[in-house]
């Protein structure tokens, strides 16, 4: 494909086979092996799974910020409207990063500079961008942090990260984030360390934008509730690899795959009220080190002799869209 050329009936964003591998110690670690999903206008895809399970790593691929060493793609693609983003060099990269795919970062003390003002850091996206003069740039400024809900923004957008709450904090990530209204935006983990009504408000905000800009999401996030009113589609990862796909509704009602089950298990439920959970036996494998056959297994109360020797392939199941990476996707599906 061209580069440069975009297809207007194309998914919004595509990635196919997308892996990705870290150089330690003279050998190869895949931290992401075969990620493929699509995303389109106005929809939300999550992207679940443990600390390690390559979410994030993936997510930094598709923006095209991995550090390069030790980091590198070694296959797959990444499209916007068709158009191959992996193959493009870095100057034309810059072009689609932040204006055309934006991303919010899990750490917005650590993300945010210091040294300026939260006024001057979103600004500067309309002067790099936009061509802005400063003046007009921070009134632009002042305006997305009304939009953002920031309250007394017009004082406030001469404060510094260190002066603002948790949520405030996350709130000039989010008007970062959107201050060019990007096509698609990738949340990673962004309600993290915030407490839960701190994180309702963000998510509520974050839809409530998504909604206003018709922009695709992609949910960065290990915890089941954050994406339960606000997901489409969920892809559940695990080791690096897509363990299942489905309808946010029909994964919740009816999961495929051990660990999409195991996770469910775990989180409190209103209606089970006296019931204890149920945790996931053992820790996330060593990407250095993964298991023969499906990864999951050592942990899985369901494998069989077959799951060492043969590694699952992701399958069809159940509703259409649902897909399970499964020996016994049908049997599990059907409990």
């Amino acid at each position: 494909m061209d580069l440069g050329k975009e297809e207007k009936d194309a998914p919004l964003l595509e990635v196919d086979d997308l892996s990705v591998a870290f150089r330690v110690r003279g050998q190869d670690v895949r931290a992401v092996n075969g990620l493929s999903y699509t995303l389109e206008e106005g929809e939300t895809v999550a992207i679940l799974g443990e600390s390690g399970s390559g979410k994030s790593v993936a997510a930094q691929a598709v923006m095209g910020i991995l550090d390069t060493p030790p980091a590198r793609i070694t296959g797959g693609s990444v499209r916007l409207r068709g158009q191959e983003l992996l193959g493009l060099p870095e100057r034309r990269r810059r072009v689609y990063r932040g204006d055309r795919i934006s991303m919010i970062f899990q750490d917005a003390l650590s993300a945010l500079n210091p040294v300026f003002t939260v006024g001057d850091q979103i600004s500067e996206m309309y002067q790099v961008h936009r061509g802005m003069r400063r003046k007009a740039a921070e009134a632009k400024a002042v305006e997305l942090m009304d939009r953002v809900r920031i309250p007394l923004a017009a004082r406030r957008v001469r404060d510094y990260p260190h002066q603002f709450s948790g949520g405030m904090r996350q709130r000039v990530m989010i008007a970062m984030a959107l201050a060019l209204e990007p096509d698609v935006l990738i949340a990673d983990e962004p309600t993290t360390a915030l407490d839960v009504t701190v994180q309702a408000q963000i998510m509520k905000l974050l839809a409530d934008l998504q909604s206003e800009l018709r922009m695709g999401m992609i949910l960065i996030t290990h915890d089941l509730g954050v994406v339960a009113g606000v997901a489409d589609r969920i892809v559940v990862m695990y080791a690096g690899s897509v363990a299942e796909e489905a309808p946010a509704r029909e994964l919740y009602a009816r999961p495929a795959h051990p660990y999409t089950a195991g996770l469910l298990a775990s989180v409190p439920r209103l209606d089970q009220r006296g019931e204890r959970l149920r945790p996931i036996k053992g820790t996330p494998p060593n990407p250095a080190a993964l298991p023969s056959g499906c990864p999951f297994r050592p942990r899985c109360p369901r494998a069989e002799a077959i799951c060492g020797e043969e590694r699952p392939p992701l399958v069809a199941v159940g509703a259409p869209g649902h897909r399970s990476a499964c020996h016994f996707a049908e049997e599990v599906h059907g409990d």
